[in-house]
């Protein structure tokens, strides 16, 4: 291994893995680091959902700031610096706990980012396309098949490009972030000039329990992402320098580009009319009347002129940013997992690095074919409703996700015991309570999310997901348990599966 004496677990790398190893090409530098982080961790797709739960939203949106994103980027600026190697997350995982916890987080971990793409990323683009584009009317399903699909697999043709190449859709996406959020943050101080803003009173920031159920979950899914580049480890020029330069410059930066719109989100729309699928837009739509356009009395925003022209790039800077935010997962994930490929976690077939492009196509399209078969299967069921496809794909992207932090998270404190000559450019502070808490925490929105309410009224009128009843918990218990038991077994069937490269390895 390339970063202090990762030898115990395994005994030695597979052949197969020194051999892949010297496929993969630096192309990652400090601010491809910083852009990419950007990328990762603000997605506009969910900044509707959030607002959706009023004030009180962005309270929490700042308390998690504090007690949840600060601490995982202290935690994996030492592990990003200290343990460099290709596949991050899940080198940290399986040298830490073992192959096999590692295969089992590594396949959540990976799972999820094709679902999201599939899902809820899709869908997000295609309502920003028929709000500008197509007059706010549904595309029929020929023409919903045929955005989506081209959206899916122009992100998995990215992801399978050579990073020097591919990664300038990051970089986009970062740059497209800041003239978005920017040029929304600053329209809504001039609508609150001409017309007024919707407002609310100091008590509405007020936090309660179950604001905190239903927003920490997503909130947490906003916030992870840190590790991300380091799946790319051995493709950056110099980690020990880079990752915690990029990972404090993203955590400041990604505060202020969730926090400023979704504000100003709430300024714009009363609670009532925000969705989670279409806030953002319709919130974006309304305030560009400013340059041209007017508001009906039914709420109808209608755009004119200028305002048309900027509102025609910012549904191009939207789909751009949620095309980036997908890239970005799955670039990194795919990386994740084809090294558990040929570190013996996972069958040797996918653990292949393109001698051409030094990525891991093989795994690029597998998840380009996860991401289709999902879109195809959330769209018949639910009969080509996209607020329900959203929603839908949402809650099993926001589990999937935040169960495989179970693995990274504990980490840190087992690996300064199991490797303590490694180098360590930078070390966190307290590295047992910022472990303990952050996987409390995981744990807790988990819980959540399969069960709302749990500990105070399960299912009850405050925590219901919408369009479920007191009635249904039970049905909807499994729906959020059997895929992700589901995704377990296959992460132990992967493991089993990489058996052979592991016995070629002298390993478990």
């Amino acid at each position: 291994m390339t970063a202090g004496p990762l030898t115990s677990e395994p005994v030695a790398a597979p052949v197969a893995a020194q051999a892949e190893r010297q496929k993969l090409r630096k192309h990652f530098g400090r601010f491809d680091i910083l852009f990419f982080l950007l990328c990762t961790i603000v997605g506009v797709d969910t900044i509707g959902a959030v607002a959706s739960s009023g004030a009180e939203a962005f309270t929490w949106l700042i308390v998690l700031a504090v007690v949840f994103l600060v601490p995982s980027a202290l935690l994996i600026a030492e592990l990003g610096a200290a343990f460099p190697d290709e596949g991050g997350p899940y080198i940290w995982t399986s040298r830490a706990f073992g192959r096999l916890a590692g295969a089992v987080n590594n396949f959540l971990y990976w799972i999820t980012n094709p679902v999201w793409l599939g899902g809820t990323l899709a869908v997000s683009a295609v309502t920003a396309y028929t709000t500008f584009f197509n007059g706010g009317k549904d595309l029929n399903t020929p023409a919903f098949y045929f955005f989506t699909l081209l959206f899916v697999w122009s992100g998995v043709l990215a992801a399978i490009l050579s990073f020097d190449i591919g990664k300038w859709i990051p970089t986009l996406g970062a740059w497209s972030r800041f003239l978005l959020l920017g040029l929304f943050t600053v329209t809504v101080v001039a609508y609150g000039i001409q017309h007024g803003l919707h407002g609310f009173g100091i008590g509405d920031f007020s936090p309660t329990y179950a604001g905190f159920v239903g927003l920490v979950p997503v909130l947490m899914f906003n916030y992870v992402g840190f590790e991300l580049p380091n799946t790319a480890g051995d493709e950056m020029t110099n980690p020990q320098r880079d990752v915690p330069y990029g990972i404090f410059r993203g955590a400041v930066l990604s505060v202020l580009l969730y926090a400023l719109p979704i504000l100003g989100i709430l300024l714009v729309l009363p609670v009532r009319a925000i969705t989670g699928l279409g806030g953002f837009v319709d919130a974006i739509r309304q305030v560009f009347t400013v340059y041209g356009g007017h508001v009906g009395a039914d709420g109808t925003t209608t755009l004119s002129g200028f305002g048309t022209v900027l509102g025609d790039l910012a549904g191009i800077m939207f789909i751009l940013t949620v095309l980036s935010s997908g890239v970005t997962w799955i670039m990194g994930s795919d990386r994740a997992l084809a090294v558990s490929g040929y570190d013996g976690a996972a069958p040797r077939f996918l653990g292949v690095i393109s001698s051409r492009f030094g990525t891991p196509v093989r795994v690029n399209v597998l998840s380009g074919l996860v991401s289709t078969g999902v879109l195809v299967l959330a769209h018949q069921l639910t009969h080509g409703s996209a607020a329900k496809l959203f929603g839908a794909v949402l809650g099993l992207a926001v589990s999937t996700t935040l169960v495989s932090y179970l693995g990274i998270f504990p980490a840190l404190p087992f690996l300064r015991r199991k490797y303590p000559d490694t180098p360590r450019p930078y070390r966190a502070p307290l590295p047992w309570t910022i472990s303990v808490v952050l996987t409390l925490l995981i744990v807790f929105a988990g819980v959540q999310l399969v069960a709302p309410g749990a500990g105070d009224h399960w299912f009850g009128a405050g925590y219901a997901p919408d369009g479920w009843t007191r009635a249904e918990r039970g049905k909807y218990l499994l729906t959020e348990l059997v895929p992700l038991v589901g995704f377990m077994l296959l992460g132990v069937l992967f493991w089993a599966l990489g058996r052979p490269t592991r016995a070629a390895a002298g390993g478990k």
